[in-house]
């Protein structure tokens, strides 16, 4: 029996390229440069089973990788790949520089504004990182918070917890309610 291993989404398969056993990758990930690179291992997960597959070939197209996996030889093999998932080990990301966080970090984090009061919990991140938002499930439905610096004013994912200062009205304007 397989350990269990701590796996972390970089995207889905969307469908294959050309006849070369290429597949097309929408991203799930806030770096997909850095995340899908020749000699990169991804576990390739569908059907509630996985095989760890090698990158050997990958370039970019409208801001989607177009990834060749060692093993996927024809159109077939990568037509058989539609809707996998592709993950990595927790292990294998790298840390990133100060300020900085991994959407999957801030996802479960507690959101609380300066006096103290809970706005909610993070359910998400939406968006690229230099116009993130945090979409938060609070007391009337979902409230978005722009993830910036002059609102956000501590993120602590150790803590999970991330203290904003909204200006007047923000929460209240960016919520969506949720009929419950």
């Amino acid at each position: 029996m397989e350990h269990e291993r701590d796996l972390l989404l970089v995207g889905r398969i969307a469908r294959a390229h050309g006849n070369r056993g290429q597949v097309i990758v929408n991203p799930e990930t806030d770096f997909p440069e850095a995340r899908f690179v020749v000699g990169q291992t991804l576990r390739v997960e569908q059907g509630g089973r996985g095989s760890d597959r090698r990158i050997i070939s990958v370039r970019f197209h409208q801001g989607r990788p177009i990834v060749g996996l060692e093993g996927i030889e024809t159109m077939n093999d990568a037509e058989g790949l539609a809707g996998a998932d592709l993950t990595v080990e927790r292990t294998d990301i790298a840390p990133l520089s100060p300020g900085t966080f991994y959407h999957h970090d801030l996802v479960g984090c507690e959101v609380r504004d300066t006096s103290g009061r809970s706005i909610g919990t993070v359910v998400r991140v939406d968006g690229p990182m230099d116009r993130s938002l945090l979409a938060v499930d609070g007391n009337g439905g979902e409230v978005l918070v722009p993830f910036v610096g002059g609102i956000c004013v501590t993120v602590d994912p150790s803590t999970k917890v991330i203290v904003v200062d909204p200006p007047e009205g923000l929460i209240e304007l960016n919520e969506r309610t949720s009929g419950r």
